[in-house]
């Protein structure tokens, strides 16, 4: 089965109040669990290529590793996401690299320099037949080359001129989540209220939320109790993201979580073995920590569970 585009896959979603889920990958071992766990789970999923992960392993390479993955299960539908695309250039190259979904963030910009920006890419994407995200409002925190310092929420009126005049396909909004490991200081809350109210304005639309990890804490434990030092971190509840799910956010991203799961995992290993040194060794188990965590959010957070 070829990848898809996000099209049927979100109309689903929206129609069936469940997210889909946007997990984010750097290499083979987290492709596995990813998709070893969308098979288990018979979900679809999409896999998202950060800047950050183009540089690191290579858009070829990703791609390959994605292909391997199609072969291995043809029956899982399969979206390649480029994952806050910096620029026009970046959404072209994957564009053409066959991304069946791109991300242009100008969220950062002026709002018309973000209308204009947003409107180039979705003007080169469409008829190409790629999906295109965009995002309006500002998450505070940091994750590869995004950062914000403030927190700037989505406003309702703004988000539906933004869609009205740049044609894109789905919309990141900020609602309260925000990027990396360290979430909220006090009690998490999301503006549930603002999310109703755009989802209202723009009906059958599909909505994304970013930043939204939960950062479990049994992981966060299993890290520092083998030499990490993480502390502090603190992430979406998982019951506030389903919540999310059914009021128009078809897809959630994660990253941080997948990260948290890969590392400690190898810290237990190698503390425990430090002996070994084969790096199969200690990426069999993480790799099984990937699945087995991605398992957990398409069930218990997406609800995607079954959709594929």
């Amino acid at each position: 089965m070829p990848l898809t585009s996000p099209k049927e896959m979100f109309a689903a979603a929206y129609a069936g109040g469940y997210a889909v889920g946007a997990f984010n990958v750097n290499n083979m071992e987290i492709i596995q669990g990813i998709m070893g766990a969308a098979a288990s789970e018979k979900s679809p999923v999409i896999l998202q290529v950060s800047a950050g992960a183009r540089k690191y392993a290579g858009q070829v390479y990703i791609m390959k590793l994605v292909e391997a993955a199609l072969q291995e299960d043809p029956s899982i539908p399969v979206v390649v996401h480029l994952d806050h695309g910096p620029s026009f250039e970046m959404c072209r190259d994957c564009i053409d690299g066959g991304f069946t979904s791109v991300m242009i963030d100008g969220s950062h910009l002026p709002y018309e320099e973000n209308i204009a920006i947003t409107k180039q890419v979705v003007d080169y994407a469409h008829p190409r037949g790629v999906w295109v995200e965009a995002e309006l409002g500002k998450l505070a925190g940091i994750e590869e080359h995004v950062s914000s310092a403030e927190h700037v929420y989505t406003d309702p009126d703004e988000a539906v001129d933004f869609v009205r005049r740049t044609g894109c396909d789905s919309l990141a909004v900020a609602i309260g989540t925000s990027h990396g490991a360290y979430k909220f200081k006090g009690e998490a809350r999301l503006d549930f209220e603002r999310l109703q109210t755009i989802s209202n304005k723009l009906p059958g639309y599909p909505l994304v939320l970013h930043g939204a990890s939960s950062v479990p804490q049994e992981f966060v434990a299993l890290c520092n109790k083998y030499g990490g030092q993480v502390g502090g971190a603190k992430g979406v509840p998982e019951d506030m993201l389903r919540k999310a799910a059914g009021m128009g956010v078809c897809k959630i991203n994660v990253d941080t979580d997948i990260r948290l799961a890969l590392t400690a995992s190898i810290r237990q290993f190698l503390t425990e073995h430090p002996e070994q040194f084969d790096p199969r060794g200690y990426l069999k188990p993480a790799r099984d920590a990937v699945q087995n965590m991605v398992a957990h959010k398409i069930r218990n957070v997406m609800g995607s569970s079954g959709k594929a």
